[in-house]
């Protein structure tokens, strides 16, 4: 069984879809609060779920599955930035990500799923001996290279 175009870029769109679910079931359930950069790694999953589906249905989907690489691409130094310098850091008020997400009302807008609860530091958790940010990047990396993939397939 071959999997089409369409059907790589709807699981993609879906596994993006999902590792935001796992994030609010590790927030609400596990009490893993989010910092910032975790909360701006949500918004791009959720940014690229959306472009993969509409690249998955309208014509011309190589402009939204460039998006969606693009923003994979953005997600990647999110995360590594997350780890290497804001997890280090005392203080992650008033930096990028809370401006784009103040900026964008999201936390205002929907409180559960986009407020940032914790500092960088206090959100730098691990699971399975992995730092979270890496479990983010390591997804950002797939869907940027699946993407790629699909779109280069006919």
């Amino acid at each position: 069984m071959r999997l089409t175009q369409r059907g790589a870029l709807l699981a993609l769109s879906l596994l993006c879809f999902a590792l935001v679910g796992v994030a609010l079931v590790s927030q609400h359930v596990f009490d893993m609060q989010p910092c910032p950069w975790c909360i701006l790694q949500r918004i791009i999953f959720l940014v690229i779920a959306l472009l993969l589906l509409a690249g998955a249905f309208v014509p011309g989907r190589a402009v939204f599955v460039v998006g969606a690489v693009a923003f994979a691409l953005a997600g990647i130094v999110t995360a590594l930035y997350q780890h290497f310098v804001a997890a280090k850091s005392s203080s992650c008020n008033l930096t990028m990500a809370d401006k784009i997400i103040s900026g964008l009302g999201l936390d205002k807008a929907l409180p559960a799923m986009f407020e940032v609860k914790a500092s960088c530091v206090d959100a730098a958790v691990d699971m399975l001996h992995v730092p979270y940010e890496f479990w983010s990047l390591g997804f950002f990396v797939i869907v940027a290279v699946a993407a790629t993939y699909a779109l280069s397939r006919r």
